[in-house]
């Protein structure tokens, strides 16, 4: 699993577009499996 910190090392998206939060799977070049957290407010 990767946390944001491992998230930012690897793509170049930052604030506002950093639409992932958390990695569950990662299978490269094939799939991934990933969380973005969001609020209601």
């Amino acid at each position: 699993m990767l946390k944001v910190e491992e998230i930012l090392r690897l793509l170049p998206h930052r604030y506002p577009f950093l639409l992932v939060d958390r990695v569950i799977a990662l299978e490269p070049g094939k799939s991934i499996v990933a969380i973005k957290n969001v609020t209601a407010n």
